[in-house]
């Protein structure tokens, strides 16, 4: 007969359900919410437009991804009814959100196909320790680019590099560092180069003036330091060197290489913010990754980048998969206006 009351194993067992439900709730709100913080803090130097200490700089590379751990703290949150937690998920969402937006105009309407002055194809390479030589100089040969800047270009790396056929297809070049393993760097040119330079750096930078059909073009190599944890004072120095760099020049201006940093570092766009406009970008592929290869193009950052000045806009680019480095190649068809 229904009497209207629990009986005590009723109570016992409600109460306990509850109390398992409280216990398990604020494990998941504090996970969600230190989450959320570790999310919060390199998003909040990206919007003060700093650079931060480690690992900021290390977890702004990966900005995009943001948006997995955030999403999980978004659903733990609802799950958790931690209503202020939740909020602060939307938050971090809609700041990850803003900032996946490419950074910098795109390219002016139909400057791809307006008449040049001279059109070429530059590629940049980052060989790792000299591993992807055989696949660079198979490229080089297959894609026939003739603008070529390469990054850790090792002794093994020039010497491939200053074989006959190369030299007659590369008469004009610059090899400097290549005895410093990852120090190395090379800039092939069909065309004469002249007013050779470096950007300071621990890693060999060179950079020329070439004459592109009558045209004169400034060339630079840019391989800075990467933001190794208790080290970004270099990495910063060395964006800066070629942030002056740009910001000096009198000249269409082309800079390539590996950069050591994304559109999500402050001292990649105050490089942009010169007046130089990222080729990827302009293509609408600002997102692509090029590093690390292993797990690119699913997952990575665009850290292999070229740089235009505004006398000059890319027709067409693509990303090369090279064996025996961890960066991807980046081929782009310029057109000087």
């Amino acid at each position: 007969m229904y009497t209207g009351a629990r009986t005590d194993r009723e109570r016992d067992g409600a109460d306990g359900a509850l109390a398992g439900r409280r216990r398990r709730h604020p494990f998941v709100a504090a996970l969600c919410a230190l989450t959320l913080l570790v999310l919060s803090v390199p998003l909040g130097f990206r919007a003060a437009d700093e650079a931060g200490p480690t690992p900021v700089p290390q977890l702004l590379a990966f900005l995009p991804w943001f948006m997995v751990p955030a999403w999980l703290a978004l659903v733990g949150a609802a799950l958790a009814r931690r209503w202020l937690v939740l909020v602060w998920a939307l938050v971090v969402l809609a700041g990850t959100g803003w900032f996946l937006r490419p950074y910098g105009p795109p390219a002016p309407d139909g400057a791809a196909g307006r008449v040049g002055k001279a059109q070429f194809r530059v590629l940049t390479a980052n060989l790792e320790y000299g591993g992807a030589t055989r696949d660079l100089v198979e490229t080089l040969r297959r894609e026939r680019p003739q603008l070529v800047a390469v990054q850790e270009c090792d002794t093994g790396c020039a010497k491939a590099l200053n074989t006959p056929a190369l030299r007659e297809e590369y008469p004009h070049r610059l090899v400097t560092g290549v005895d410093g393993g990852a120090r190395g760097s090379a800039l092939l040119s069909v065309y004469p180069l002249h007013d050779r330079s470096q950007v300071s750096g621990r890693l060999s930078m060179p950079g020329a003036v070439a004459e592109v059909h009558g045209e004169r073009v400034a060339l630079q190599v840019a391989h800075p330091m990467p933001p190794t944890p208790g080290d970004t004072a270099t990495w910063r120095s060395e964006l800066d060197a070629l942030r002056a760099y740009a910001a000096d020049r009198r000249l269409p201006t082309l800079i390539a290489g590996d950069f050591n940093s994304s559109q999500d570092h402050a001292s990649f766009r105050a490089v942009l913010d010169t007046g130089m406009h990222d080729a990827a970008r302009l293509l609408g592929n600002s997102r692509t990754p090029t590093w690390p290869a292993r797990t690119t193009p699913v997952l990575g950052a665009q850290i292999d980048h070229v740089l235009l000045s505004e006398e000059m806009v890319p027709v067409d680019g693509t990303f090369l998969d090279l064996r025996g480095t961890d960066h991807r190649a980046l081929l782009v068809n310029v057109k000087l206006l």
